[in-house]
């Protein structure tokens, strides 16, 4: 360590009497300035005696964690000012909303943003009255606040976040502080692990603060109430380096946090520049963590009605209420603001006075003003291949078959090695079984615990994120888009809904940032759902489960895209829309297995761009008059029996004409006016007609279908055949035979269904029936002889 960062660390550990007095100043106007949000809708600086009329009608907020959350902050800021670190604060307890907007605010940035909200008397009076109010902004740290990315109402994620922010950005520091409830969870349980796959030489760091402020909504935490060896070995065994600093004493609290703060940075910078100067050895660095142990409600009424408030569950949200009855409420709340001593905070205007102004650091340095924040304006553009150069040769339709997905890993594998500082794959140790493991050619799996001799493609310089959880990989991916990076989550289809509230929760907070011109667009959450429903060949019903296509359905119009390629090239094509798309929710079905190929690359491309199209080869359709039946289609086996049920008709039935619709783009189906890719009526009916029966073969539920077309022509005409939960470990085939989906199925449901019955229609339709019975025997007979089952499940029938 150099003489100038040995002398910065001592300055930083020991606080001058200035300081001491900036760090108070501005950490008594935040707590002000939260008890003001929860409380007041007038009377901002009290320079009046408080009356119930100043109170807001219905008390709304979270007081209980905020002064922790704001005594971090000051810190930080003060560690920002001396050392010029780019740093980002996400606050894991889920409701400390009030201390992040004072922040802001006391910072300048809010006002900044939003005008109306100025540093004066009045700007405070609609800072107070827009907390928690109708039309106003929420009581946790939502997309609202400047300097967010992490909205703590749904607790657990506030680790995985921060760590996918610093990965590929090594200049920054994610500052976690994980409040002893969200601790609990089950995703911050199994988040901690971060640590070991971050490459200090290549990455950020993440600061985790447990702040422990022993109490939840009704009751003691688990961690609070642990002995402190218990809790310091746990973090331990985690591989981070405890500081802990606990009281409530002042300023002798400032003064033990001002030194843990300093001795964590400083550990940080010395194992990242023994990383990047070359003297690492390349084991895992023990990075700092602190825990802080201050009262719940910190400087809160100790005692109301004669019940201690201050250090219990009972300061969690509101400590005080019921004023109009209760003067004495009343009284009690008008000393608790004024104990934080106002008139020294803000100057006659109302705005803060100088010393608070100088505690803030300058410019983007603020960490409510950081562009890491605000990730769009960071953001660069993929250097994107040609996704023609991975194409599939299809010489005629439906008679090659391919892996898909291997053709997508070939892809991203040029994808990694042109951009090595800002695209990632997330998988839960699944890369190489969804055939994506071409990007193994350019990168290893990121991993700086051991490596043995025996592992393969492990390294601590590798860039491909594998964990066994759902929520670390979907977490990481949103923190590195969130800081303006690109990447792709792939998972198993059933194991999606893991994380699905992830998914709708990240859902929300782009939908809610469009709505901020302030916020720039990020790049897109790509999601790849492989080993699907129709082809878990051996692992069982318990993996057949298309659920997430539902969620994100519920997702608005403006976020939710749902693709359904039916081979390669379509996925390929998809697959390079969705990587340069910003602010999406892009889900990208297609099963690994090997498939049948339909559409050349120049007709996919065409295909994708529509969304959804006729089929001509397949079908038996021209253009003289409508056709006998539409068969439609969504997903990657529902179209292969869409196909052979279409085969089955033209040779046993000719004349009756059958239109083949695929639809690529799910989205397509509602009207305009309900999604943006919404197609016209005119294209709606060019597809579908406006008469004549549908019967759709979908990937996912059929309920699905029925709520994307409503509103259409005569929408009760849709019939549809898709996933109804029933499943074992089976063959293909006869998943689509289980869930009444198979060739023979929709034949049927073409017969039953169509305006006009040619000769033969009866005889077909017992033959469908017939061939129905004899898969059955078939599958019966055959059930301890998996290979023959198994032939039968890729031609669909019996050789």
């Amino acid at each position: 360590m150099t003489a100038v960062v040995s002398d910065l660390l001592q300055t930083l550990a020991e606080p001058d009497e200035a300081e001491l007095a900036r760090l108070d100043a501005w950490w008594r106007a935040a707590n002000y300035l939260t008890i003001g949000q929860i409380y007041l809708k007038a009377n901002p600086l009290l320079r009046k005696a408080l009356t119930a009329e100043h109170i807001k009608p219905r008390l709304l907020g979270h007081w209980g964690t905020s002064p922790g959350l704001s005594l971090i902050y000051a810190h930080v800021s003060r560690l920002i000012r001396h050392t010029g670190q780019q740093a980002i604060y996400l606050a894991g307890p889920g409701h400390g909303g009030p201390a992040l907007v004072a922040a802001g605010y006391l910072e300048g940035t809010y006002s900044e943003i939003y005008p109306q909200i100025s540093q004066d008397a009045e700007g405070m009076r609609k800072l107070f009255r827009q907390f928690s109010s109708p039309g106003g902004i929420p009581s946790h740290v939502s997309v609202t606040t400047p300097g967010s990315i992490h909205e703590g109402g749904e607790l657990g994620y506030v680790l995985v976040h921060a760590f996918g922010a610093v990965m590929d950005n090594p200049d920054l520091l994610a500052i976690a502080v994980v409040g002893d409830g969200e601790a609990e969870t089950g995703p911050l349980e199994g988040s901690w692990k971060g640590v070991s796959f971050l490459n200090p030489a290549r990455d950020g760091a993440v600061l985790p603060i447990l702040h422990l402020n022993d109490a939840k909504i009704s009751g003691p935490t688990v961690l609070g109430r642990k002995h402190a060896d218990e809790v310091q070995e746990l973090l331990r065994g985690h591989g981070y380096d405890v500081i802990e600093v606990a009281g409530q004493d002042l300023p002798g609290m400032h003064v033990r946090f001002a030194a843990a703060l300093a001795q964590a940075w400083g550990r940080i910078r010395e194992i990242q520049t023994a990383a990047r100067t070359g003297t690492w050895d390349g084991t895992r660095p023990v990075w700092p963590l602190i825990v802080l142990r201050s009262p719940k409600g910190w400087t809160g009424p100790a005692e109301v009605d004669g019940v201690q408030v201050t250090g219990t569950w009972r300061s969690h949200q509101v400590p005080l209420s019921g004023f109009r009855d209760n003067p004495a409420h009343l009284a009690l709340l008008e000393q608790w603001l004024k104990s934080y001593r106002p008139e020294e905070l803000f100057d006659d205007t109302g705005a803060p006075i100088g010393l608070i102004r100088e505690q803030a650091p300058e410019g983007d340095l603020r960490m409510s003003a950081s562009p890491h924040a605000n990730g769009g304006v960071l953001t660069r553009d993929l250097d994107l291949p040609d996704f023609r150069d991975y194409a599939v040769e299809v010489a005629a339709p439906a008679t090659g078959r391919a892996e898909s997905t291997r053709r997508l890993g070939e892809m991203m594998r040029d994808i990694y090695a042109r951009n090595d500082d800002r695209f990632r794959l997330f998988c839960p140790d699944e890369t190489n079984s969804n055939r994506l493991g071409a990007v193994f050619e350019v990168s290893d799996r990121a991993f700086m615990e051991r490596v043995m001799p025996s592992d393969v493609a492990l390294s601590r310089d590798g860039r491909v994120m594998e964990v066994l959880s759902e929520h670390n990989c979907h977490g990481w991916l949103e923190g590195y888009n969130l800081t303006g990076r690109h990447g792709l989550f792939a998972t198993y289809e059933a194991f999606a809904m893991v994380s699905a509230s992830q998914t709708v929760q990240h859902g929300k907070w782009l939908q809610e940032a469009t709505k901020l011109p302030w916020r720039a667009r990020v790049p897109s959450f790509n999601v790849l759902l492989t080993s699907t429903a129709w082809r878990n060949d051996h692992n069982g019903f318990s993996h057949q489960g298309p659920g997430l296509i539902q969620t994100v359905l519920t997702q608005r119009g403006d976020v939710a895209r749902v693709y359904l390629p039916p081979d390669a090239n379509t996925l390929l094509s998809v697959a390079d829309h969705c990587f340069r798309s910003r602010s999406y929710i892009n889900l990208i079905v297609i099963d690994k297995q090997p498939q049948l190929q339909y559409l050349t690359m120049d007709e996919a491309i065409e295909h994708c761009a529509r969304g959804a199209g006729i089929w001509e080869w397949a079908g038996t359709d021209d253009d003289t008059s409508d056709p006998d039946i539409v068969l439609a289609c969504a997903g990657d086996v529902v179209t292969m029996e869409t196909v052979a049920a279409a085969q089955i008709l033209r040779d046993r039935l000719p004349g009756f004409k059958v239109r083949v619709v695929n639809v690529v783009d799910l989205m397509t189906l509602p009207r305009p006016k309900d999604h943006p890719h919404g197609m016209s009526e005119t294209q709606f009916t060019e597809l579908f007609t406006d008469t004549v029966d549908v019967v759709f073969a979908f990937h996912g539920y059929p309920g699905a279908i029925h709520q994307l077309v409503h509103g259409r022509p005569d929408a009760d005409r849709f019939r549809v055949r898709g996933f109804i939960e029933q499943g074992t470990t089976t063959t293909p085939f006869d998943m689509t035979v289980r869930n009444r989906a198979s060739r023979y199925h929709l034949v049927m449901d073409a017969i039953n269904n169509a305006h006009r019955l040619p000769r033969g229609a009866a005889d077909l339709k017992a033959w469908c029936e017939a061939q129905l019975r004899r898969h059955e025997a078939y599958v019966v007979e055959h059930l301890e002889d998996m290979p023959e089952v198994r032939d039968w499940s890729l031609d669909g029938g019996a050789k």
